[in-house]
């Protein structure tokens, strides 16, 4: 059985996109391995107690980026007490809002964004804070 699941995200530009993550999300780079040409194959960035990596596109390995496929299929959902301000990095660092963060009817305030690489994110908050006890809904 498998102890650990998480995704790794193909990009163009693997610096770029770690550095993204980083500023955007307050993702910590916990490992980072390049080949002999210095392109990153992998490199795992830690976002509160989970794990994504990330690695360069290797159209001879079948790594395809978002770009290269018209997009990707994967919809990656980060939680968070504030969608707002996640939202809010995420564009200022060139994430394309697809549906504002809002209010929704299922009692979450969430929205998505594609961030520059092509990945898609759900960004969602529950409607009732227990951090500060408002219902939102």
């Amino acid at each position: 059985m498998p102890e650990t699941l998480f995704p790794k995200l193909i990009v163009a530009d693997a610096d770029a996109a770690l550095q993204f993550y980083i500023d955007a999300l307050g993702a910590v780079l916990k490992v980072r391995h390049t080949d002999d040409t210095g392109r990153i194959v992998h490199a795992e960035l830690e976002l509160h107690g989970h794990y994504i990596a990330v690695a360069e596109a290797v159209t001879d390995w079948g790594w395809y980026s978002p770009s290269t496929t018209n997009g990707s299929p994967v919809l990656l959902t980060v939680v968070s007490g504030d969608p707002d301000g996640v939202a809010q990095r995420m564009s200022d660092r060139g994430a394309r809002v697809i549906v504002p963060i809002e209010d929704r009817p299922y009692g979450k305030r969430e929205g998505r964004l594609s961030d520059p690489y092509g990945h898609l994110w759900i960004i969602s908050g529950d409607l009732f804070d227990q951090a500060d006890g408002y219902d939102r809904g």
